[in-house]
């Protein structure tokens, strides 16, 4: 049962010299859902940006930590502290790398699998939160990580980005319901193309039924 308030927060690092990274996945992720539930920002505080509102009839607070990532955790624990929201609360957006670009995952709870922001709250906070896994792919050398991930998205990444981001705010209240896998059907299911339905046989006609 979620508690009276629910923080969400976007991972990324502050700045114009930044917000279009592949690290910034997860503010644009909080951005996106707060536009469309048209959550009131423009606040500064618990070293981040807040922005708040309900999202079906949820009080929900939407963090964007300007500590840069690696320190994302100071935000959360002071914001979830001030406002007494538990770890199963908090719902936390960040990119993978491990994960094939414009996938997502969910999971409530694990390992920070070597993002830094993830250990960061690990450290600070707590273990026991969401985590929105958004996939930015891999490029495939370990040497060229740091540049995947302070790159700017491409424009093969923007016809994956919008639609995926877009799905994340559509079924954002089936997450926040505490129904990770039927949040992370839907989005799949909004980024899956239609196939298209087979053409009916046409019946062969017989020289007789052409008198």
């Amino acid at each position: 049962m979620a508690g009276e308030r629910l923080l969400l927060v976007g991972l990324g690092n502050p700045g114009a010299k930044y917000a279009g990274n592949r690290h910034n996945i997860g503010f644009m992720a909080v951005d996106a859902i707060a536009g469309r539930y048209r959550l009131a920002g423009g606040r500064s505080r618990f070293h981040g940006e807040i922005a708040t509102g309900r999202i079906d009839d949820r009080e929900v607070l939407a963090l964007k930590p300007t500590t840069f990532m690696n320190d994302s955790g100071v935000a959360v624990g002071e914001a979830a502290r001030f406002h007494k929201i538990l770890p199963q609360d908090v719902f936390v957006f960040h990119d993978e790398l491990d994960l094939a670009a414009g996938k997502l995952r969910v999971k409530r709870g694990g390992g920070a699998a070597g993002h830094n922001g993830l250990r960061s709250i690990d450290a600070h906070f707590a273990n026991d939160y969401w985590r929105v896994r958004l996939g930015i792919g891999h490029p495939g050398d370990r040497r060229r990580v740091l540049g995947h991930v302070l790159d700017d998205f491409d424009a093969a990444d923007r016809r994956w980005l919008g639609p995926l981001l877009d799905a994340v705010a559509d079924f954002v209240p089936l997450l926040l319901a505490g129904d990770g896998p039927g949040f992370a059907s839907k989005v799949a299911a909004a980024l899956t193309p239609e196939r298209p339905k087979p053409a009916k046989p046409v019946a062969a006609v017989r020289p007789e039924e052409e008198r």
